[in-house]
């Protein structure tokens, strides 16, 4: 157990937190805070910056979820603005809107993905017959675009879509050749793209993506028969938590043999669809409300969130208020001047010991 009294002053912060728990976010305007904010001081990025912290746009990354990045990020916040002090940066407070972004770009700059490597990558694009349609800068199949022009490398949706729509093009190739389907890993498609994203030609292909929570994905989901199959135990409710795009992306070449008539998406289609079906899941966390009551209690919240003369606010802000962006976003915001008070008290900071008590503590919260 982290040695906490008192997590609820850390968790103040919170009751400003209106908004919808997946918020829009960008990855090119996470880029731009990242680097106003002044993140790069000690990270770096592609290479550029500090060196106390790791690179966070490096093509070979940590396979981190969501959660444990927010975990992470509270259990080092005071060593973090001490750093900071010390070499006279100023401390970037973060809007909800803003942290969002930075998870956008965080996805962009696949920190979500798994570890790959350039040379198993390389063997598979060979092996799993890529480099018989698809060369580099020009192919040997005039219908197939060479791998400069693949908008895919560097945005995750466009990834899932081109995967999803190519498909069935793609089965009709291999049945002319009398090939046989080539069902991939998602360890395969990793070390894939960190092969092709570090290509001379490809690696300063600008990476991007975007959370669209409109709305529309439900409706699009029945509307394009998805409903037809994932239902009952094919039901994806809470089976695509712990899943990266690039998984997602598998998922979808490996399920088009089973496809009679799948129809096309269009990027907003598949942004929209995936908002729907995996990015609620994958930025709220996989907690228990039952659990994350007794962190609550545990770590006496309550002393200050259930006692109005503490002048703490109530955390009820509704059903779904609260994630891994928003409790990110409290963090930066208030998280200070919380340290500065618990210090006063002599109060230890919270410190997750594992980030399924983060989890929780979401879950509960947005109970």
């Amino acid at each position: 157990m982290f040695p906490l009294r008192a997590a609820c002053g850390a968790l103040i912060a919170l009751s400003a937190l209106h908004a919808a728990a997946i918020l829009p976010g960008d990855a090119r305007r996470g880029e731009q805070l990242f680097q106003s904010q002044q993140c790069v001081q000690c990270h770096s990025l592609n290479g550029r910056g500090g060196t106390a912290a790791p690179d966070l746009a490096k093509l070979v990354d940590r396979g981190f979820t969501p959660t444990v990045m927010a975990a992470l990020m509270w259990n080092h916040a005071p060593e973090m603005w001490a750093a900071m002090q010390k070499q006279g940066i100023a401390r970037p407070s973060l809007t909800p809107d803003q942290a969002s972004d930075l998870f956008a770009f965080f996805v962009a700059a696949h920190y979500f993905d798994q570890p790959g490597d350039a040379g198993r990558g390389k063997q598979a694009f060979a092996a799993r017959h890529c480099a018989d349609c698809h060369g580099v800068t020009s192919s040997p199949l005039a219908a197939a675009p060479p791998v400069v022009k693949w908008e895919s490398l560097g945005d995750p949706v466009a990834l899932a879509q081109q995967m999803w729509n190519h498909g069935a093009r793609m089965r009709q190739a291999f049945e002319q050749k009398k090939i046989a389907w080539a069902q991939l890993t998602s360890q395969d498609l990793t070390d894939i793209l960190v092969y092709l994203r570090n290509l001379p030609e490809t690696r300063n292909m600008q990476a991007t993506f975007q959370f669209t929570p409109s709305g529309a994905g439900e409706q699009l989901f029945r509307s394009k028969g998805c409903t037809g199959c994932h239902t009952g135990a094919m039901a994806l409710e809470g089976k695509l938590r712990n899943q990266s795009l690039t998984d997602i992306a598998v998922d979808m070449w490996n399920h088009e043999p089973a496809m009679k008539q799948p129809q096309t998406l269009t990027q907003q289609e598949m942004h929209e669809i995936l908002n729907y079906i995996w990015a609620r899941q994958r930025f709220e966390g996989g907690g228990d409300a039952a659990r994350g009551k007794r962190v609550f209690a545990d770590k006496t919240c309550g002393t200050c969130h259930g006692n109005a003369a503490s002048g703490a606010p109530n955390l009820a802000q509704g059903k779904g208020s609260y994630s891994d962006i928003t409790m990110v976003s409290a963090l930066w915001q208030h998280g200070p001047r919380m340290l500065e008070l618990m210090q006063q008290k002599k109060v230890a900071w919270p410190r997750f010991s594992n980030p399924q008590q983060m989890a929780d503590l979401i879950a509960y919260l947005n109970q």
